[in-house]
């Protein structure tokens, strides 16, 4: 196999909504009081919700900038990658990259739309979400099928809405939905609580993949207002190990044997002594703790359960076989700063050239086709699909970074970025 013959899809990537989403979706009794786009007087762009303006627009969308540009920012539409809000360039750029398939999660309502389940008014949070959702299927998914797989957003504060929207969004053809890591965090039951019952059942009847997002029940704290940015960047995607563990030891997973959930964004190189620390843990504490996995080890339940993704993760891959080939995807992350955009298939390449084909194929496509219902190559055909055939598509894309300005934490000075200086950034967008 080579690089050219490599088929990806991505199981997490962004997007920034445009300000005209709610136009054509939003039910007309709730047209007045749909969320819209205000200008600030620093030029940044603003979602206001319920009155209640949602910080910087586009934070972290810098695919495109040069890397001295990276931050916490930018914040209008005029400072980021017309693929971030704009479906057909996002298709272009895809087609630069060699992705054929991609789930993106929204930016300003938040992981598992955070800020709609806080709305004081919940005849018009339940309006917003379902416009959104409408937005996401038909106008971003829908306009280029076989490139995206649909991510639905829930009515979480009430469990039987939730399900009615599930069975909504499934008769779309929608087979993932977002969800938080740890929902006490975010107010709502813990993920333990008897109240989730319908939602594990109408997922699991559906073959619904739950999508956790690092991040999603809160990010992890900055370890002080000194520390450089680099070691919260460095443990983000590792601090979703507790959450992974929380829904490891649920009682939920011997009643619905075909749930699946997503660490989305996690990574995969830590998981290996996760699912280790977790069978002694069983072994040595089960007897009074009262943990009951029937003949099974929590390590089976995690393989058979628990999809996982990464983005770049060697040491992850050389383990693969403990982490759980099966159930091991691939993200782009774009327009993040994470993403390696247009060059992720020569960074993946580095890691998986040496491995077998068979898991190559499991690792880039072959799992994430499976588990979220996703065939593009019965739409647009195999042999279209691959990183070759989709670059040749993008001959005209320009890819070269391309200055866009902005606040920028670290100019006219060699100091590290800290925890402060990103504070202080948001606290202006």
């Amino acid at each position: 196999m080579e690089l050219q013959d490599l088929v990806l899809v991505s199981v997490d990537d962004h997007l920034i909504e445009p300000e005209d989403m709610f136009v054509r979706h939003i039910r007309p009794a709730f047209k007045d009081l749909a969320p819209k786009v205000v200008r600030g007087t620093n030029g940044a762009h603003h979602w206001v919700v319920e009155g209640q303006r949602a910080p910087g627009l586009g934070l972290n969308a810098v695919a495109g900038r040069p890397k001295e540009e990276y931050g916490f920012e930018p914040v209008s539409f005029d400072q980021v990658r017309k693929g971030c809000f704009d479906v057909d360039a996002r298709v272009e750029d895809m087609n630069a990259n060699g992705v054929v398939g991609s789930i993106c999660f929204g930016s300003f309502p938040g992981f598992a739309g955070a800020r709609f389940q806080k709305m004081q008014d919940k005849d018009l949070a339940l309006a917003t979400i379902q416009a959104y959702n409408d937005w996401h299927f038909h106008d971003w998914c829908g306009k280029h099928p076989g490139r995206f797989i649909p991510l639905g957003m829930l009515p979480l504060w009430d469990v039987k809405l939730a399900v009615e929207e599930v069975k909504r969004l499934v008769k779309l053809g929608c087979h993932a939905i977002t969800f938080p890591d740890n929902p006490s965090m975010i107010g709502l039951p813990s993920l333990h609580n008897d109240c989730w019952e319908p939602l594990w059942a109408v997922c699991e009847e559906n073959a619904v993949v739950i999508c956790c997002h690092i991040g999603s029940g809160g990010n992890a704290p900055y370890p002080s207002e000194e520390s450089p940015i680099d070691a919260w960047i460095t443990s983000m995607p590792i601090s979703i190990a507790n959450a992974a563990a929380d829904w490891l030891f649920a009682s939920f997973w011997r009643r619905y044997p075909g749930l699946r959930m997503a660490l989305s964004e996690g990574g995969i190189g830590w998981i290996p002594y996760l699912l280790e620390r977790a069978d002694f843990t069983y072994q040595q504490h089960s007897a009074w703790t009262r943990s009951n996995f029937g003949k099974d080890k929590p390590s089976d339940v995690f393989r058979r359960h628990i999809i996982t993704c990464f983005i770049d993760d060697e040491f992850g891959l050389r383990n693969r076989q403990d982490v759980g080939i099966d159930m091991i995807t691939w993200e782009a992350d774009y327009p993040h700063s994470d993403a390696t955009w247009p060059n992720s298939p020569e960074h993946l390449w580095q890691s998986i050239r040496a491995l077998p084909s068979t898991d190559i194929n499991k690792i880039t496509h072959l799992n994430a086709m499976r588990e979220f219902s996703f065939d593009p190559f019965s739409i647009l055909g195999r042999e279209n699909c691959t990183v070759g055939a989709l670059r040749a598509l993008a001959a005209g894309v320009d890819t070269q970074p391309l200055s866009r300005g902005g606040l920028n934490p670290s100019a006219g000075s060699d100091k590290p970025v800290t925890s402060a200086d990103i504070k202080k950034i948001l606290s202006h967008v």
